[in-house]
């Protein structure tokens, strides 16, 4: 079993969307019983807000099932409940280490990481740019299903 926690600021655009996104390709290559998948926020700002409708919508045009979810934040104690905890940019791996502290067995890895252009998801709450979010989400998403077979 593949237990994967993917990891933004709020939780309301870039992890939902790779939550979404990575349960959908786990789902339709058949192996949804090797996976537990959620997602989580660094902050506390959105606290149980729904999806961000600008992610929605793009999930929606892209046809990949928008589950329920409500923004909630990584606890401290969830450390070892997880094999992966994937996050977005430089800013989200500071959040983890001050909720986390160490990360002794490497389990914290950026998204673009698993690609072959490594860099920073940017965040659509600032840029706007769904589209730009979703295809780096998709290319994370299929480089780390990829590295679990």
């Amino acid at each position: 079993m593949h237990r994967v926690l993917f990891v933004c600021h709020g939780n309301i655009c870039r992890s939902t969307m790779a939550q979404f996104v990575f349960q959908d390709m786990v789902d339709r290559a058949g192996r949804a019983d090797e996976f537990v998948i959620d997602s989580a926020a660094t902050s506390r700002e959105e606290i149980g807000n729904p999806p961000h409708r600008g992610t929605v919508n793009k999930l929606r045009e892209a046809g990949v099932p928008v589950l329920p979810h409500r923004a909630r934040q990584i606890e401290r104690d969830e450390y070892g409940a997880w094999d992966l905890i994937v996050y977005m940019d430089a800013e989200n791996a500071r959040g983890l280490r001050r909720i986390l502290g160490d990360d002794p067995d490497g389990k914290c890895v950026r998204l673009l990481d698993f690609t072959d252009s490594p860099r920073d998801v940017a965040d659509p709450w600032y840029t706007g740019d769904f589209d730009a979010t979703y295809r780096d989400v998709v290319a994370g998403c299929e480089g780390l299903l990829g590295s679990l077979d």
